[in-house]
């Protein structure tokens, strides 16, 4: 038991870590409510259990060539400019009686998992951490557990996903509405700011 806890305390800390998701999370639960919010972190998760399958079934050399590292950057860049831009455009037409539900829900999974799958830092904490993570419980338990372990992963990063949420739709009911403009304009600039250094990076990997 006392392992299992530590695989989820290992999801976790990797979904704990303020970055574009938890950024995007904050700004969709002020503005639509909790179903929203919920669903970026939904479709974080559905992306890291694409890398989870990648590293399982060994597909790591691919990732790991300049070629993928390079055009991941961009798509990163891309997807997190893009959200941002929208973001910040829209950040002051927020309405408290009107915001809820008017964004479709699909939208807000592939958001979330768009920005997830697009994120080299995911890339890199799945190929890297849980790879040797991976290869450690391989060598020391039977399949079965590895199975339950990789889900306790995905329970600890559920558990982050519903309480960012619940924090973020919560604060909508105690903020006017000039503060809710002032917090979306900052989740944007973070998005925006995400991106910047994914664009950065990417140049460095081209040109470097």
């Amino acid at each position: 038991m006392n392992i299992f806890l530590s695989y989820i305390l290992l999801g976790l800390s990797l979904a704990a870590p303020i970055g574009p998701i938890n950024a995007a999370q904050i700004d969709r639960g002020i503005r639509h409510g909790f179903i929203h919010s919920w669903l970026i972190g939904v479709g974080a998760v559905v992306a890291d259990g694409v890398y989870m399958l990648v590293v399982y079934i060994g597909v790591v050399q691919f990732l790991e060539t300049a070629f993928m590292q390079t055009f991941l950057w961009f798509f990163g860049c891309f997807v997190l400019m893009y959200t941002g831009i929208e973001t910040f455009m829209n950040a002051g037409k927020i309405q408290l009686e009107y915001t809820r539900s008017r964004e479709p829900l699909i939208k807000s999974f592939f958001s979330g998992f768009f920005m997830s799958i697009s994120n080299p830092l995911t890339i890199l904490f799945w190929l890297g951490i849980y790879g040797s993570v991976l290869a450690k419980t391989a060598a020391t338990y039977e399949s079965s557990q590895l199975i339950l372990y990789s889900s306790a992963i995905f329970i600890g990063l559920l558990l982050w996903d519903i309480a960012m949420a619940s924090v973020a739709s919560s604060f909508r009911n105690y903020l006017t509405s000039q503060l809710l403009v002032v917090i979306s304009f900052l989740s944007s600039l973070s998005l925006i700011g995400f991106g910047i250094y994914f664009g950065f990076q990417a140049f460095n990997n081209l040109f470097g």
